[in-house]
């Protein structure tokens, strides 16, 4: 059976996509992501928005394997630092969900996000996200200067 492109047209949507204010994702509600009472569990979310910054981070060209196994020198990795969520509605089953994530500020080895969960344009969830990178050892690294440019946006949306 042959692929006649849809391979490459699949993997193009599978990561979502860079926006002018940082990047989107959309995603669907599964039946493993609800909780008995058919809305999507809590701890769900936070896999949600994972993979809206792990394919933010992969379409800038940083890729959480290359970083782990020293690709750029020292074995770093990224680290959830903090995290303060806002649920407002729950999503349900088979919802299909966009993911908005944007850079608000870089410092040192830390980087500041702001992320939407949405159904259409119904605010589900708003997260905001302190992460850092780190070495080996465990400490912190200074976030490299020719990511800076690759993760603040280009537009600042208008809520």
């Amino acid at each position: 059976m042959g692929d006649h492109g849809e391979s490459a047209a699949l993997l193009a949507g599978l990561s979502g996509a860079l926006t002018a204010f940082g990047h989107r994702l959309m995603a669907r509600v599964y039946y493993a992501d609800t909780d008995f009472s058919g809305v999507v569990y809590h701890a769900r979310y936070l896999e949600f928005l994972e993979r809206g910054r792990s394919d933010y981070l992969r379409l800038t060209g940083v890729h959480h394997t290359e970083l782990a196994d020293g690709k750029h020198g020292e074995k770093i990795v990224w680290v959830v630092r903090r995290m303060e969520i806002d649920f407002r509605i729950p999503a349900r089953i088979d919802d299909i969900l966009t993911v908005d994530t944007r850079t608000e500020t870089i410092s040192g080895a830390r980087i500041f996000m702001a992320q939407q969960l949405k159904r259409g344009e119904e605010v589900l969830v708003e997260a905001k996200v302190e992460a850092a990178i780190i070495g080996e050892n465990g400490r912190p690294r200074r976030f490299p200067r020719e990511w800076v440019a690759a993760f603040m946006p280009k537009v600042v949306p208008q809520d």
